[in-house]
């Protein structure tokens, strides 16, 4: 009984995140792991920056601290819930937790923001300013010089890459945990997995860089981040396809997806860039630029269209669509096993 509360209680987290997303009058736990590795990562900086040997262990240190704490946590309140026989204070931390770990509204919301100003045609320096500032906030890249197509393109990027890492990577990691509820409490749940995802993924947005001190101090965290999100990136892949208008064309559309994605040097961010791009028949990658220097990225969807606001919605319908469809699954799933 008690896990099935549980996967009522992930299905209407679901919900909640899809309608309201983040309540402003709740701390969100990235807040607070970010200030953790902020404050972690920057003594490690200010005293190490040379010893590349200490900048490693302290990457392991902050990356393992970060992961446990946040397992730690999640597992106390599952715990507390299931042993007070479902008390209704801890059944809402679960609720709210397990809603902060999904970013749904807040992602594709800020995108779409972003895409209805640029539509509206940009006629004086303020709204530039402020379509760039928004970008900006999104993307890692430098968008101070962009055109307004390189703009809905670097949000239409970042909008496929971290739908997994925002949407489905937490989502898979979160079922995982209310299967192995089934089996036993005492084992990993929904919000000591779904907040150790959390954790993960915001210690390699954070730190998982590949130059200057960071190849040193967030090359664990970025090997874990790969790891953790292999396996929702191949589902991504796999059952996108399945509802979009491109379902007839299955096989070719991940055999193509699969290709262009691999040539990224993440082994997930090029293919769920990628599965989007050619379901939603778009063009990504190319140039942008990283801390003054050019980068080119390798063309995704070569013959696909330009990004533009019409496509930008297709992406957002497209992502509710296989939530929906994952949904179906796991329910079908969790009351089978």
């Amino acid at each position: 009984m008690a896990e099935i509360n549980l996967f009522f209680i992930f299905i209407g987290s679901i919900g909640f995140d899809l309608l309201i997303g983040d309540p402003s009058f709740v701390i969100h736990p990235v807040q607070i792991i970010g200030a953790y590795i902020k404050k972690t990562s920057n003594f490690f900086i200010d005293n190490f920056n040379d010893n590349k040997r200490i900048l490693f262990w302290g990457g392991l240190l902050i990356a393992f601290s970060s992961i446990g704490l946040s397992f730690l946590i999640g597992k106390g309140i599952e715990l507390f819930f299931l042993q007070s026989k479902n008390s209704f204070v801890f059944g809402i931390l679960i609720f709210l937790g397990l809603s902060s770990c999904l970013a749904s509204k807040s992602l594709t919301s800020s995108v779409k923001e972003i895409s209805d100003l640029i539509s509206k045609s940009i006629n004086d320096k303020k709204t530039e300013k402020l379509v760039r500032e928004k970008v900006q906030k999104i993307v890692s890249r430098d968008v101070s010089s962009s055109s307004l197509e390189h703009l809905l393109r670097s949000s239409s990027e970042s909008l496929t890459e971290n739908s997994v890492d925002g949407i489905f990577g937490p989502l898979f990691w979160i079922f995982i945990g209310i299967v192995f509820m089934k089996f036993s409490i005492f084992l990993p749940g929904p919000l000591s997995l779904g907040f150790s995802y959390k954790a993960i993924s915001t210690l390699d947005s954070m730190i998982g860089y590949r130059y200057n001190e960071y190849k040193y101090l967030g090359f664990i965290s970025a090997k874990i981040e790969d790891y953790s999100t292999f396996l929702p990136t191949r589902l991504v892949l796999l059952t996108l396809p399945l509802v979009s208008s491109k379902i007839k064309k299955y096989t070719s559309i991940i055999k193509k997806s699969y290709c262009d994605g691999r040539k990224y040097d993440s082994p997930n961010s090029g293919i769920s860039e990628a599965i989007f791009a050619y379901t939603s028949n778009i063009k990504l990658g190319g140039e942008s630029k990283y801390n003054d220097k050019v980068v080119k990225k390798p063309i995704i969807n070569l013959n696909g269209d330009f990004c533009t606001k019409e496509k930008i919605n297709l992406i957002c319908h497209l992502i509710f669509r296989l939530q929906l469809l994952w949904i179906i699954i796991f329910t079908f799933i969790f009351f089978n096993i």
